[in-house]
């Protein structure tokens, strides 16, 4: 919501913008008493995502599958991050699990190794949030085994692929990406409807993607036919402007040659018929 913030200060937003917006940045409204200590604890995480780093950011952007530009904003970045729920952290780089670390509120110390990142990740979601976790992946695998569906190996598509793999910096070892959601990672991290919703809409979205890439197809043909067309026509009006110029020099050389020879014949011809 930092993309469409309003013009107005944080302090001047009535208590439900306020929550609206401290749920795009990933923290809970619940937890705090007034707006006054939302408004600070929503300073205090922008200037987070102002001091972290864009590409630790983006590696959790790719792990997560978020779909963002390549040239959005940190606190943009951020907000799509805050959406991903997924606790399956293979295919994470490191500086992608501090980053994540970070955004859930998770108190790590400089120089954590990814085993000890990750859990601390897991310990910060709590006993109930876990069991949770825990029935709505049974209800995927139940969903997953009744419609057939494997586990997908799709790439992300979301970003163009950087020059160095995803996670891997001079130093840090590759990083395979992780694959696309199924159904049942959808239904774990979503619930039943949530995960559904999620799965009709990215078929949707793929499905609408796919018919805009044959239309922009088409326009492509068309334009390149209209272009050859129109390439077509200019030569063959340039050929016809070329012979018309021929012709019209051609005939003002004969028109100037005739010229010529009459006057050649009216001033020498009574001289020759004189003597």
């Amino acid at each position: 919501m930092a993309a469409k913030e309003p013009t107005r200060q944080l302090a001047e937003l009535p208590r439900d913008e306020l929550e609206a917006l401290a749920e795009d940045f990933g923290l809970d409204p619940t937890g705090y008493k007034t707006p006054q200590h939302l408004v600070i604890a929503l300073h205090e995480r922008r200037q987070l995502i102002a001091s972290m780093d864009r590409d630790a950011l983006m590696d959790v952007v790719r792990w997560g599958r978020r779909p963002v530009t390549i040239n959005a904003g940190k606190e943009q970045i951020a907000q799509e991050i805050a959406r991903v729920k997924s606790m399956k952290f293979a295919g994470l780089s490191q500086r992608g699990l501090v980053a994540l670390a970070q955004l859930r509120g998770v108190p790590i110390k400089d120089g954590d190794p990814v085993p000890v990142l990750i859990r601390k990740l897991k310990k910060n979601e709590g006993v109930f949030a876990r069991l949770g976790r825990a029935r709505r992946a049974a209800l995927g695998s139940l969903v997953a085994n009744i419609i057939g569906e494997s586990e997908p190996a799709r790439e992300y598509h979301y970003l163009p692929s950087p020059q160095s793999p995803a996670g891997a910096t001079e130093g840090q070892p590759h990083v395979l990406p992780r694959p696309a959601n199924s159904i049942k990672d959808e239904i774990e991290d979503a619930g039943l409807v949530g995960g559904l919703t999620n799965r009709i809409k990215k078929s949707a979205d793929s499905y609408l993607n796919q018919k805009l890439d044959e239309i922009e197809s088409r326009i492509d043909r068309k334009l390149d036919e209209i272009d050859r067309r129109l390439a077509e026509w200019r030569d063959k009006e340039i050929a016809n402007r070329i012979r018309i110029l021929k012709i019209t020099l051609w005939a003002s050389v004969i028109v100037g040659v005739v010229s010529l020879i009459y006057a050649y014949v009216k001033v020498y011809l009574p001289t020759l018929f004189g003597k």
